[in-house]
């Protein structure tokens, strides 16, 4: 029998998180190095720095640090957000989350990856997968994730260049 690495998304005690059938993938480059970037999307309490979120906060902690594996967090602006738990945290590098409750989807999971480039910055690429949850909401979803992460992932190379040390 062959053992293999358990895919992403799944847990070493438990069974592996469906994978929804559509998907966006978007890419930023930052001018700041990787030390400089990954704070800003590893630690839930610097995402309200650099995007439109008003309240960006841990409702439940991780292993093996607070923002880790089995965080809770709750993103939001007026009111109106998200809460997802982080299912994979590798710093500086890798950094995935699904959405549990308030985003008209199923099945979503998100892999913000981060990789230094050859000028010294970072390549951060935002990818993710999801089902719909409302029917007819495919097309309006197709069109609004993208552009949303897409905002996401230029938004904090812009604040990590505009910050950077040295």
């Amino acid at each position: 029998m062959s053992l293999t690495p358990p895919p992403p998304g799944s847990r070493a005690d438990g069974p592996v998180d469906p994978v929804g059938a559509r998907s966006y993938n978007v890419e930023a480059r930052s001018d700041a190095p990787i030390d400089v970037v990954w704070p800003l999307v590893g630690h839930a309490d610097r995402w309200h720095e650099w995007s439109f979120l008003t309240r960006t906060v841990l409702e439940r902690t991780g292993a093996p640090h607070p923002d880790g594996v089995g965080a809770l967090r709750h993103f939001s602006s007026f009111g109106i957000g998200s809460r997802e738990e982080v299912v994979a945290w590798n710093p500086p590098t890798h950094l995935a989350y699904k959405i549990v409750r308030g985003f008209p989807v199923r099945n979503y999971r998100a892999d913000l990856t981060l990789a230094p480039d050859d000028r010294g910055g970072t390549l951060i690429t935002w990818s993710g997968t999801y089902d719909v949850k409302i029917p007819g909401s495919g097309p309006v979803l197709a069109i609004v994730l993208p552009r949303l992460m897409q905002h996401f992932a230029d938004a904090v190379a812009t604040f990590a260049t505009q910050h950077r040390t040295g």
